[in-house]
C-alpha cells in the first residue's frame, strides 16, 4: 500500500503550553523551538515535534475514567523505572494511586493532569 500522508507532529490540549513544553524538555531533553502562552513545541533531534496548544477551559482526562471515551497518551521509554519515576516526579509530574501496569510500566500525570507511561527501555 502507498502512503498518502505523513505525520507531521503531533499537538496536545493544554492549560499551559509553556510549562508543559518545559516539562517534556526537561523529561526528553528536546530542544523548545517556540514557547508562547498560546502555544509551544517541542522537537527531537531528527526533527519530530510535540506541539501544546492552549484550550480555554481544558480539563484534563480523570486517571482511570471507564465512563468515557477512552484518549491518547505518551509513552516514554526509560533505562530505570524507579530512578525515572523520582527524576520526572521532581520535574513536575504526579503519581496516580491506580497503577495498572503492575510493575511492567508506571502511569504518571504531566503538570496539566496528562497521563504519560514511563516503560522500561526494551533490551537488545
Amino acid at each position: 500500500m502507498t502512503a498518502t500522508a505523513d505525520l507531521a507532529m503531533v499537538n496536545l490540549d493544554s492549560s499551559d503550553p509553556a510549562g508543559q513544553a518545559a516539562f517534556y524538555h526537561r523529561l526528553l531533553g528536546w530542544k523548545i523551538t517556540h514557547s508562547e502562552a498560546e502555544y509551544a513545541m517541542i522537537t527531537s533531534p531528527d526533527g519530530t515535534s510535540v506541539g501544546f496548544g492552549r484550550v480555554d477551559g481544558y480539563r484534563p482526562p480523570a486517571w482511570p475514567d471507564e465512563d468515557s471515551a477512552k484518549r491518547y497518551h505518551l509513552d516514554l521509554y526509560v533505562d530505570d523505572l524507579e530512578v525515572a519515576e523520582q527524576e520526572f516526579v521532581a520535574a513536575g509530574a504526579t503519581r496516580p494511586q491506580f497503577q495498572p501496569g503492575e510493575g511492567r510500566w508506571v502511569v504518571l500525570l504531566d503538570p496539566v493532569g496528562q497521563p504519560f507511561c514511563i516503560c522500561p527501555r526494551p533490551q537488545g
